[in-house]
């Protein structure tokens, strides 16, 4: 067994999903789970209606709504000739479980809203997918992730019930029944069937949960690149490709930013050695990135830069050090506002802590903060991180810059600058 994971840009488009199919038809002789996604933009455009809902804009959730629906209707008449009327029947369910949802008003919390909605993006573009594989040839099985998947009722975030999700999905995947089963990432339920999402970019967790339970030969996620490289390609054309890395390497590169891997997907294969593919969808042929237990020297400066930080100054109101009793307030702050510093310094009677700037999360932090330190905000800064870092480069990039903090370990350097 074999799981493939396939993001939103490879479905972004008539021509994309064709691509999947010629993809899927190379590998006719395997046993296959797919875990696809929203189709491009879609989970922007639901996060939009969900927000004018919230608003009490009912009239403009459901045109937003509305515009999303004739956009996969019209690429599934470009796609579909024989399937055309079962797959507007099954998507035509999906549109009727958000629409009812939108005539009501608010009486939960946003959060709760948001994965009622959202989840919906990854049905209705794993509908149309199935369909249109089968049309073509490439027969699958569709699954409905929300009838295996269980999670708590941490809306946005749900946390996975493993017990009860080994169970289902043993008892639903079956080797005999279908070459290919479909589904869909990101999204699950709670035990009173309503609708949860795994957080953002959670469509990578959702495979490495599947190739975990069903013990698979390898999880291969497709992108649009040929694989990991050492920086952002867009940012930096003279980025490197990356043939292999090792587990640990990927979670360090994910916790510093790095727009490669969800930072939970490496976990659950971790645990059972299963092998991660990062391939390229757009040249099926390249060999991609392999990631795995294997220990890989030699590897390059890898250049993550996050932009949109905040530096949040605390200074101690009497004067007094910065001891174990303020810091693990601190600490409860950040758990509490589900915030996340990504660099601290600390110095006798100061700390100063980088955060990705999230408004009214930095805001919370900053009031509940001033009870116990005098508190400065500075925003629009820019973080700059490189792994296995040398001076040459380090010296070029923030050449010019105006620094703010700079942190260096052993193969890690960090500079925050305006």
């Amino acid at each position: 067994m074999k799981v493939f994971k396939f993001g939103g840009a490879s479905v972004n488009s008539v021509e994309r999903i064709q691509n999947v199919a010629s993809i899927l038809k190379s590998y006719n002789n395997d046993q296959l789970v797919v875990i696809i996604s929203a189709m491009g933009k879609t989970t922007n455009a639901l996060e939009k209606v969900v927000e004018a809902f919230f608003r009490g804009e009912k009239d403009q959730a459901l045109d937003l709504f509305n515009n999303i629906k004739q956009q996969h209707l019209t690429t599934a008449k470009y796609l579909l000739l024989k399937n055309y009327n079962a797959c507007y029947n099954q998507l035509n369910d999906f549109f009727t479980e958000v629409e009812w949802l939108l005539y009501d008003k608010p009486v939960r919390s946003f959060d709760y809203y948001y994965d009622q909605v959202v989840c919906v993006g990854e049905l209705i573009s794993t509908a149309i997918v199935s369909h249109y594989l089968n049309e073509v040839g490439v027969n699958n099985q569709w699954l409905d992730v929300r009838d295996i998947l269980r999670t708590d009722d941490n809306f946005r975030d749900g946390t996975v019930d493993w017990n009860y999700t080994e169970q289902h999905i043993r008892s639903t995947i079956n080797d005999q029944r279908a070459t290919i089963y479909l589904t869909q990432g990101f999204i699950g339920s709670t035990d009173e069937n309503e609708s949860t999402t795994l957080g953002r970019e959670g469509s990578d967790y959702t495979a490495a949960i599947f190739a975990n339970l069903l013990n698979a030969e390898s999880l291969s996620i497709w992108k649009d690149v040929e694989g990991v490289m050492s920086a952002d390609p867009k940012q930096f054309p003279e980025a490197t490709f990356i043939s292999d890395l090792s587990y640990n390497e990927v979670i360090e590169m994910a916790y510093y930013g790095a727009q490669v891997i969800h930072p939970k997907t490496i976990k659950p294969l971790q645990n059972k050695n299963i092998s991660l593919h990062v391939k390229c969808f757009l040249d099926s042929g390249l060999p991609g990135t392999t990631i795995s237990n294997k220990k890989v020297k030699n590897l390059p400066p890898i250049v993550v830069i996050k932009e949109k930080q905040v530096l949040m100054h605390l200074h101690s109101q009497d004067f007094s050090f910065v001891g174990e009793k303020p810091m693990s307030q601190l600490y409860e702050m950040f758990s509490k506002a589900k915030v996340k510093p990504n660099l601290v310094q600390t110095g006798a009677i100061s700390v100063q802590l980088c955060l990705d700037d999230h408004p009214e999360k930095i805001d919370q932090l900053a009031a509940e903060a001033s009870s116990i330190f005098d508190v400065e905000l500075e925003r629009g800064l820019t973080l700059l991180t490189i792994r296995h870092f040398n001076r040459e480069l380090l010296d070029k990039m923030i050449a010019g810059k105006d620094q703010l903090l700079q942190q260096q370990r052993k193969s890690t350097v960090q500079v925050l600058y305006r």
